[in-house]
């Protein structure tokens, strides 16, 4: 449809490939929906916990002021928990927020968020499309164990030139795409940045709080895709981006800047060798850091973390038949590490706070899987991951004494192994279809993963410390079962799951009570932790709507997740600080006609857990805080109804009510417009929108955090102590002009 018909005699007498440019032809058509996936292929394929959402379909959902997120996205899907307002990180299945791996083109996100977790770094008009798997993870992902997220970019238009972008309240955003050398190299760049800092600058008085402080965030994406010939295509991507906070006083001369974000460079060639054989090889750059750097007068402070990775992978396909798809590979990585590192220095003196700690380690793997339909029935997807981990000199092992002082120190001088782990990664999934429409799935994954992230606060922050596989911190381990059935109805128009999961998992890391990132100064940081293990089970319901005028999805999720360490809560088994028994989510979109789009998110969980005093104590004259078991209180529950709707005008109705002034014009003057042309470039190919939205409709006080405020005198005896409660947002409306010509 759309096209004119091309006919052509073909002799078949050998391998023919034949390029066609096809001519576009106009036809009035009737409205024509457009699904890009296999309408059944949740029910017949083996995969497990696993959904696809395209860009066009994230965009239709309501977005915190006005700005579309990924990962706010996901976390309306069962199975993935909210960190809670302000928060873009996500729990998985019991997981914690590093278990989740997270790739841009390939490349390792470290931290995925911008505005300490307000938003995250993925500009919606850069992204094609998002992958999240949370159960039966394929053979050639590894590394974390909860979850995928695997989010790709577009690659450009390679017939046209195309502008998109938006203005909203907090930031604006802006991409170009198009052809270099048309059907051949094409290109995208994207922007985005915030303008907070220029908006409130009029609103902060001298001598306010808030005087002299200035936070920004900014992206850049960027994709080139060149076609050497129908067998090679190259694609080039970076991203590069940065959260700046700076503060300046003049009158005490103090100055703090205080910069973090991510760089990543993927470039991957993907070669045809023949009509059953398809390989990539990628190589791989990823970037994340951070820094506090505090100035006064001559004295200066720095605070630095981070991780670098250069990373290699050669993967393969190939299809012996249509019953068989094997996928192999290796994957390497060599990891940099800059745990929490402090340096400190008076005009030219420098203080001796330690050498700046780096940690390096090589991480491989090699993998094979197949995806084998068995019978019209039975279908298995078997693979087994072998990885390999091991920790490199140049590095210092600081030995303690009985009372925790450093004794002694042990040097590995540069490439000396430190120490190595390894270990088998089988994985299975197994789907069994009684009809077309239904069929019930088993899976088994074991992960091991290699690095960690340490976390003091119950949020994601920039704070949060990296660290690899130790002689102390070994390789975090875990094994997932899971159970589901599923079901398509009325011609696959809508689709139902259920999926019930157990996980259990080895070698969990925590900061050990009291502990802070700052005291590895002439120590290891590893030293700072305890360690114990985690379990988690629970059932996760989804119906989604796929076609139609109403879209969307309902989500219920009922779980439990437990930790056990030692040296926490003295040995007894505790709920995680994001264990939550109940988790609603209810997603839809109506397409009430061309100009107007609605949409609806109402979202409900139970409360997070965390750790409140029990109560306080007179000590050496001052109050303290008696505090009670970790992660022993449940805060209040959670919910929110977000609403928006789009509008966008008709560019053909703008067109004829152009023509018709022009045309009462020319009569009046006496001028011939029976051959009129109405300017139509910009009437045709200008595509606008309003997109009002309102976060929180119902005004509703969520929990962010829960502190105490004293009164009266502790001595005398009229001591009172009340909890007070901090919520981050009321209700918050905000309109957004989105722009594509």
């Amino acid at each position: 449809m759309g096209y004119e018909t091309f006919t052509v005699q073909i002799d078949l007498i050998k391998n023919i490939s034949n390029n066609v440019n096809m001519q576009t032809v106009d036809k009035q058509l009737a409205e024509v929906e457009i699904t890009t996936d296999k309408a059944d292929e949740n029910v017949q394929s083996t995969q497990m916990g696993a959904i696809t959402l395209d860009m066009a379909e994230i965009k239709k959902i309501p977005a915190f002021m006005g700005e579309v997120d990924v990962l706010k996205t996901i976390q309306l899907l069962p199975g993935v928990k909210s960190a809670g307002d302000g928060n873009t990180g996500f729990y998985v299945r019991g997981g914690g927020p590093d278990q989740n791996l997270i790739l841009l083109d390939e490349a390792t996100i470290y931290n995925a968020s911008h505005l300490m977790g307000f938003f995250s770094i993925f500009n919606g008009d850069a992204v094609k499309n998002v992958t999240l798997i949370k159960g039966g993870m394929p053979s050639q992902y590894g590394g974390r164990l909860s979850s995928v997220l695997d989010i790709s970019m577009k690659e450009g238009n390679n017939q046209k030139y195309q502008v998109e972008g938006g203005i909203g309240v907090i930031a604006s955003r802006l991409s170009i795409q198009g052809p270099i050398i048309k059907d051949k190299c094409s290109f995208i760049v994207s922007c985005r940045r915030t303008y907070i800092d220029i908006l409130s600058k009029p609103f902060f008085e001298p001598g306010s709080p808030f005087a002299g402080t200035s936070y920004y965030f900014y992206d850049l994406n960027a994709k080139l895709n060149y076609k050497f010939s129908d067998k090679d295509r190259l694609f080039l991507s970076a991203y590069f981006g940065r959260d700046v906070f700076y503060f300046h006083d003049e009158e005490s001369k103090f100055t703090a800047t205080v910069p973090w974000g991510n760089a990543t460079a993927s470039l991957r060639w993907n070669h045809v060798f023949n009509s059953k054989l398809f390989a990539n090889a990628s190589l791989i750059y990823s970037d994340y850091n951070f820094a506090f750097t505090a100035e006064q007068e001559s004295f200066e402070l720095t605070i630095r973390s981070g991780i670098k990775d250069w990373n290699l992978k050669y993967d393969v396909n190939y299809f012996p038949n249509p019953r068989h798809n094997v996928k192999a590979g290796f994957n390497y990585i060599f990891h940099t590490f800059t745990p929490t590192s402090l340096s400190a220095k008076q005009g030219d003196t420098k203080f001796d706070l330690g050498k700046i700690i780096q940690l390096y380690s090589h991480d491989g793997a090699v993998y094979v899987g197949d995806d084998w339909e068995i019978t019209d029935k039975l279908k298995l997807n078997a693979g087994l991951r072998f990885s390999y981990f091991m920790q490199v000199g140049p590095f210092t092992r600081y030995k303690k004494d009985f009372f925790g002082k450093p004794s002694d120190t042990v040097n590995y001088k540069n490439g000396e192994k430190v120490v190595d782990y390894n270990g088998l990664e089988p994985r299975a999934s197994l789907r069994y279809s009684f009809t077309k429409s239904f069929s019930m799935k088993a899976s088994y994954t074991r992960n091991f993963q290699y690095v960690h992230l340490a976390s003091i606060s119950s949020v994601s922050l920039p704070t949060d410390v990296w660290m690899p596989c130790t002689e102390i911190i070994k390789p975090q381990i875990s094994n997932q079962y899971v159970l589901g059935a599923f079901k398509n109805f009325k011609d696959n128009m809508f689709e139902s799951s259920i999926e019930i999961y157990f996980k259990d998992m080895q070698n969990q890391i925590d900061y050990k009570e009291g502990a802070v990132p700052s005291d590895n100064i002439l120590d290891n940081p590893d030293n700072a932790f305890t360690y114990g293990r985690g379990w988690a089970y629970g059932a996760e319901f989804f119906l989604k709507k796929k076609t139609g005028k109403f879209t969307g999805w309902i989500g219920y999720t009922l779980s439990w997740t437990w930790r056990h360490f030692d040296a926490i809560n003295y040995g007894q088994d505790y709920l995680a600080k994001y264990d939550r028994r109940h988790d609603v989510s209810v997603v839809l979109t109506y397409d009430y006609n061309k100009l107007f789009n609605f949409g609806l998110v109402f979202v409900y969980g139970s409360g997070n857990r965390g750790t409140l005093p029990n109560g306080f104590f007179l000590y050496s004259g001052s109050i303290s805080n008696d505090y009670g078991l970790r992660n022993s209180y449940q805060f209040p529950d959670y919910s929110r109804l977000d609403l928006n709707v789009t509008f966008t005008p008709d560019r053909e109705k703008h067109l004829m009510r152009k023509r018709a002034r022009i045309e009462k014009r020319y009569e009046k003057e006496g001028k011939d417009f029976a051959s009129i042309e109405v300017p139509r470039k910009f009437a045709k190919y200008y595509l606008g929108s309003w997109t009002l939205s309102v976060f929180n409709a119902y005004n509703r006080y969520n929990p962010y955090f829960i502190y105490y405020s004293r009164s009266g005198d502790f001595a005398k005896g009229d001591l009172t102590v009340q909890a007070k409660q901090v919520s981050l947002f009321p209700i918050l409306p905000s309109l957004t002009w989105n722009f594509k010509f």
